[in-house]
Formats: structure tokens, sequence, C-alpha cells
């Protein structure tokens, strides 16, 4: 399952405004990464398309299974990331913006192995 970054960014991006807002809608996912809505709502038809997010007909996206399993790995690594750069004296900002970048394009087996490594 090859999904682009951009893509990623999307779906994590749904993943958490779900946990913190009641509904997600194309103009909260505009809002939270800055972007015009016409830019997002090209994207959500991508992503329906490929069968990772369902919109309801009042506009209320939803993660899909493959969409939330998606989601999840991005964001794990992006929690793991920034706090491990984070413990290495790397400033929060910096660090979050780096784990953005790594998160991408870290094999699978290499992230694995910094978990194992870190006991984490």
């Amino acid at each position: 399952m090859k999904v682009n970054e951009s893509a990623e960014n999307y779906l994590e991006t749904i993943l958490m405004l779900s946990k913190k807002l009641p509904v997600v809608r194309s103009v909260d996912i505009a809002n939270e990464l800055g972007y015009k809505k016409p830019s997002v709502s090209i994207a959500m038809k991508h992503l329906r398309e490929k069968e990772y997010i369902t919109v309801m007909e009042q506009g209320y996206i939803f993660l899909t299974e493959s969409g939330r399993e998606i989601a999840e790995m991005i964001y794990e690594r992006h929690e793991f990331l920034t706090n491990w750069l984070t413990s290495l004296g790397v400033d929060k900002k910096i660090a979050a913006e780096d784990a953005c970048r790594i998160e991408h394009v870290i094999s699978k087996e290499s992230f694995q192995a910094m978990k194992e490594h870190c006991k984490i």
C-alpha cells in the first residue's frame, strides 16, 4: 500500500482532528493545515476515490479502515520521532518539523528497530 506524502498528511490530520472535534469537515482540515478550501476539496475527492475516507451528505469526513490504518501509522511515527528528537535535546518545534519529514520516508524495518532500541 504505497501512499504519497500529501495523502498521508491529510489522513493524519483527519485522525488528529477527529480526536478533538465531534465531526471533521473540509473547512476544519483547511484551517488546521493553512490550505485553501478548494485544494482540500480536491484532496478529499482523491482520498474518497482511493477509499481512504467517506464523506457524508452533510460534509462530514470519516476515515475508512484502510485510511485509519495509514493515519495511525503516520501519527505513531510522528509522535515517536518528535519525542525521540526532543529527548536528544532538539527544540520541540524543530523536532516536530523534522519528524513530519522523516515519518514519510522511513522504512517499517528501520522504524521498528528504532522503537525496539528505545524500548517503546
